[in-house]
């Protein structure tokens, strides 16, 4: 039987930030490619240098009709083998698909980098103001406020896909 030794003792040092994998995240969305035609899709808990989730969206932005992808993280705390963060600022990503350029084998991307002045908190002022510009939030947020995150996605009244631990079906807040 396998243990969970890091995973327990990532809990208690509310290290919760776990990477979803792209296939997982491809075999889940699969159902619902309906929901995303023309909507603005917000991942504001996903690094965009390392996001599966942004990784996907970004491929896939035509092929689900997508109107724009908005990507926002947390700033690096420390860096670590999954962080590519050279710097401790918060940045974010706007993308809205592809513009044809002037040649017409080549595409030019329409990739807008931003730096965020706060630390990237889905809770701070400027994320929840990139929340409202959002039709549906697609991400894994940080167990630790699993319940916050939800209560705030709800009293923006936000369609969401979001990854969390089967336990959090116990949770008043989501019952």
């Amino acid at each position: 039987m396998a243990k969970n030794r890091s995973l327990h003792a990532a809990s208690r040092a509310k290290k919760d930030e776990f990477y979803t994998q792209l296939y997982d995240i491809e075999n889940e969305l699969r159902h619902y490619r309906a929901h995303f035609r023309d909507k603005v899709v917000y991942c504001n808990c996903d690094d965009p240098t390392v996001s599966n989730f942004y990784r996907f969206f970004k491929l896939n932005f035509e092929f689900l009709g997508l109107k724009k992808l908005i990507t926002t993280c947390y700033k690096s705390q420390q860096m670590d083998m999954f962080s590519q963060h050279d710097i401790d600022t918060a940045i974010g990503i706007e993308y809205t698909g592809k513009q044809a350029s002037k040649q017409a084998s080549k595409q030019a991307s329409k990739e807008h980098i931003f730096y965020l002045k706060g630390d990237g908190d889905f809770r701070s002022a400027e994320c929840i103001e990139l929340l409202k510009q959002a039709d549906i939030v697609v991400t894994n947020p940080p167990f630790s406020l699993f319940r916050e995150y939800v209560a705030q996605l709800i009293e923006y009244d936000k369609k969401f896909l979001i990854l969390g631990n089967k336990n959090a079906i116990t949770y008043k807040e989501i019952w």
